[in-house]
């Protein structure tokens, strides 16, 4: 028998919680046997939301925190402060073991800081990197950074190189992954100080496929399977990624109601349309890992509805099953 899988969850975190939260938390025991999930945050407002569904009760446990971390806090001090927030209640469980991961909606700046307060680095890792999965013509990437480390070094990006190539190894099934630079061309003389100096030790680095640079017009095409770069090239790319999906979705549809003839167009390819808009949204792939910590934390959107919180939650059993902190141990290592 499979050993369960223990997933701590901010009910409170987010614009939709504890709603959508609760939501995708029943969502995920009732998909997967293997999984059980710690709802934190208030133990009144977390039962009445559980009241509506039905599941196995042994897959749910509640547990009570009187706090909450708001977006507008300033990190550290809230992390210092609000002990008893659903946030750090979570980090905790993490850290003393009683939980294999996290999964939050909440504060990103509590989160970063919790994560490598609370939970802690991996020894030998210098920075943990916000690593997204973005939806491809043939499949995804794996984006990282995406909004943790924007002052990074070229030491800082040789590991994100190495941790996000574990990480589509293992968890996505990506064999012998390209790894490629952000950078503003494809020749090796081009882009900031950061990239040129960064550049040939990824190149000399034997444990990664690194491919080169790769411009910001050909991700979507999936020509890497790792993105890297520093948080604020990675936040950037990410948020227009979104914003462009959904502008295009929109001005899709909109099309096709147009005309009468555009409508009846519309009907014959509805089921294909919506089978490919589908594979192009972020939601189905779950939240970002914050990759590198002694335990698996991730951030989910703010606005996430409950198919981000359950793809967020199941991806934790790949990580778990897949030993990825075993495996970027052994890497970060090698480097020693």
């Amino acid at each position: 028998m499979a050993e369960m899988v223990n997933v701590a969850v901010d009910a409170m975190g987010g614009d939709n919680a504890p709603l959508e939260i609760v939501k995708g938390a029943i969502e995920a025991v009732n998909e997967d046997k293997r999984v059980k999930v710690f709802l934190v945050g208030k133990e009144d407002v977390v039962q009445k939301e559980l009241k509506k569904y039905t599941f196995d009760a042994s897959q749910i446990e509640i547990v009570h925190a009187s706090e909450i971390i708001e977006t507008a806090e300033p990190p550290v001090m809230a992390i210092r402060k609000k002990k008893d927030s659903s946030i750090v209640k979570c980090m905790n469980l993490v850290k003393d073991g009683m939980c294999d991961a996290l999964v939050s909606a909440g504060s990103t700046g509590a989160i970063l800081v919790g994560g490598q307060v609370i939970v802690g680095r991996i020894k030998g890792v210098e920075r943990p990197p916000l690593a997204p999965l973005i939806p491809t013509e043939i499949g995804v990437s794996l984006l990282l950074d995406c909004g943790a480390n924007v002052d990074a070094r070229p030491s800082h990006l040789v590991q994100f190189a190495k941790m996000g190539s574990v990480y589509m190894e293992s968890v996505m099934g990506v064999k012998n992954p390209k790894v490629g630079i952000v950078n503003i061309g494809a020749e090796e003389e081009k882009g900031n100080a950061l990239v040129k100096e960064t550049f040939p030790l990824l190149k000399n680095c034997p444990e990664i496929n690194f491919i080169g640079s790769v411009e910001a017009r050909d991700i979507p095409a999936g020509v890497a399977d790792v993105i890297v770069s520093e948080a604020f090239v990675g936040n950037v790319i990410l948020k227009m990624y979104e914003g462009v999906g959904a502008s295009l979705i929109k001005k899709v549809k909109s099309g096709m109601m147009s005309t009468f003839r555009s409508k009846i167009g519309a009907l014959l390819v509805k089921p294909a349309l919506k089978k490919t808009l589908k594979s192009f949204s972020t939601d189905e792939y779950g939240g970002a890992p914050l990759l590198g910590l002694n335990g698996l934390v991730v951030k989910t959107h703010g606005s996430s509805k409950a198919i981000e919180v359950k793809n967020s939650i199941l991806q934790c059993i790949a990580f778990k099953e897949q030993k990825i902190n075993e495996k970027i141990k052994e890497k970060i290592i090698l480097e020693d």
